[in-house]
């Protein structure tokens, strides 16, 4: 069984990596990172990042730490850290796959969790939450921007459907032009943004955007967008027209069919990971997350 070492790409923090059985790309991992701490007051959080993505917002993981809990984040299988050579980078043929690693990391947790999805993220974590082996061991659910529905215009969304029909017999053929660099540009130091990320796990021309990977998405959301019965109380929070990658109104449209105990809130001007906004817009998303989190009593 692997321990905890400390991590190559964050100073401070430790990781913990986890092998599960092959599958149809061979070797596949899981990464868990955290932030130690001691006793934590408030409990246990647990990040999943989005597509083409992986943890980096240190940041993030502080003011976490600053408000009492003890934060972990999951580097899902072939995505940053998780990534190996041989895998197509940021792919599933299904979002169960990910239930595996999420189960894994709670269990090494042990305790109730705040459990944080961002971006595709979020449509795993609200899944999970849902329907996944572990889900009683979530006290709340925060999502971040959430991938409820592609943002398509209509005119272009027989693409999608191309796409995903595309993807059940031909999964890894791809469209190598999907991704907007723009995204990147206005977060990286490198261009217009504040933020150092490493550019070989989150590159600024994206990965290919496999048609397996559009027919998986396009099922869980068809899923979600159904209805689903989350027990624990759900945050979802979203920019607006300043979020270029996911349409807000998809997220408020579906938000209220996730669960008896959903919260909406919007942050105006935030780019699509809110965390990574300018200062004011981050500094008012942790306020209300902390303040809707909030001990009882």
């Amino acid at each position: 069984m692997s321990e905890w070492q400390s991590d190559g790409l964050l100073e401070g923090f430790e990781a913990l990596e986890q092998r599960f059985a092959d599958d149809y790309d061979g070797e596949v991992v899981a990464t868990l990172v955290r932030l130690p701490a001691q006793s934590p007051p408030r409990g246990a959080v647990l990040y999943v990042h989005g597509f083409i993505d992986y943890f980096f917002q240190r940041h993030m993981a502080e003011r976490f730490a600053a408000a009492g809990y003890v934060f972990y984040a999951l580097d899902c299988r072939k995505h940053g850290r998780s990534l190996r050579a041989h895998q197509h980078p940021s792919f599933c043929k299904d979002l169960g796959e990910y239930y595996a690693d999420l189960d894994w990391a709670l269990d090494v947790i042990g305790t109730p969790v705040l459990l944080v999805g961002h971006s595709t993220g979020g449509l795993v974590c609200a899944l999970y939450a849902h329907e996944g082996a572990r889900r009683g061991q979530l006290r709340a659910l925060w999502l971040n921007s959430p991938f409820f529905e592609f943002n398509a215009p209509p005119e272009r969304r027989w693409l999608l459907s191309v796409a995903a029909m595309l993807g059940g017999f031909l999964p890894f053929g791809s469209d190598d032009k999907s991704i907007r660099p723009e995204y990147i540009e206005s977060l990286h130091r490198n261009w217009h943004g504040e933020w150092d990320f490493d550019l070989s796990l989150k590159p600024r021309e994206g990965f290919p955007i496999y048609f397996g990977w559009v027919l998986a998405i396009r099922r869980a959301q068809a899923r979600l967008q159904a209805g689903l019965s989350i027990a624990c109380p759900v945050l979802v929070t979203h920019s607006d027209a300043a979020d270029i990658i996911l349409d807000w109104r998809h997220m408020t449209r579906w938000a209220p069919g996730l669960g008896p105990q959903v919260t909406l809130a919007a942050f105006p001007g935030g780019v699509h990971d809110l965390v990574l906004s300018r200062r004011e817009i981050r500094d008012a998303v942790f306020e209300r997350l902390f303040e809707w989190d909030a001990p009882a009593g």
